[in-house]
């Protein structure tokens, strides 16, 4: 789940880009897109026919959460989220994915929604994975500075800053990701996904391994 409740942090820049990874890795892929803007499924309808398959969804059922274990659910949620339903909401995921801006009115933002998430809301690491995202970022600046100060004081893992580049926009109006291409500026720009990616591989393997263990001892009780 690609979440916080400021908007404009690129959640769907995240959640597209991520699809993108996983089905062009030949993994089956679901993108459920909660926004009332529907920004992802717009991407997803300009998608090439060619291009690697990604299903679409708007709606949410039990039915799409039962996926293959081969298979990714990305759920891209909407902007202001009422306070009262973010722990409805953040219950249909097992791993969160927090993109901060480096901005003081996005920073700010992310610290009331962190502070409700592990203090009101007493989410932690044992509940899910949670991870923050430093996006559209542009290094040697003060404000990201501030952002990379203000996220080493959480309690929450800080696994990559995405920096910002026009190619984002490009791609995405074809209904593309950068994972869709393969030359010498996409992969660059995809080095800042190799974290978040190999952090994901590591909570699922996890996970696999919490639920055998589970498994076994259900069976041998």
């Amino acid at each position: 789940m690609i979440i916080n409740p400021k908007g404009g942090s690129g959640k769907s820049t995240v959640s597209c880009n991520l699809a993108g990874y996983y089905s062009n890795a030949g993994k089956k892929v679901t993108l459920l897109d909660m926004d009332p803007q529907k920004s992802s499924l717009s991407w997803l309808r300009n998608r090439p026919a060619e291009s690697t398959f990604i299903r679409g969804l708007s709606a949410i059922r039990e039915s799409d959460f039962n996926e293959t274990e081969d298979g990714y659910l990305i759920l891209d949620t909407p902007a202001a989220v009422a306070k009262n339903i973010i722990p409805e909401i953040i219950a249909k995921a097992d791993t969160l994915i927090i993109p901060v801006l480096p901005s003081p009115i996005d920073i700010q933002a992310a610290r009331i929604f962190i502070y409700q998430l592990l203090l009101k809301h007493r989410i932690t690491s044992a509940d899910l994975n949670i991870a923050v995202v430093a996006n559209r970022v542009r290094s040697n600046t003060l404000a990201y500075k501030t952002l990379n100060d203000f996220i080493n004081t959480l309690n929450i893992p800080f696994i990559t800053s995405l920096h910002e580049n026009s190619v984002y926009l490009k791609t995405a109006e074809k209904g593309l990701s950068i994972f869709d291409f393969n030359n010498k500026l996409t992969r660059k720009l995809s080095d800042d996904w190799n974290p978040l990616i190999s952090w994901l591989s590591e909570t699922e393997a996890r996970k696999k391994i919490i639920s055998s263990s589970n498994k076994a001892q259900s069976q041998n009780n």
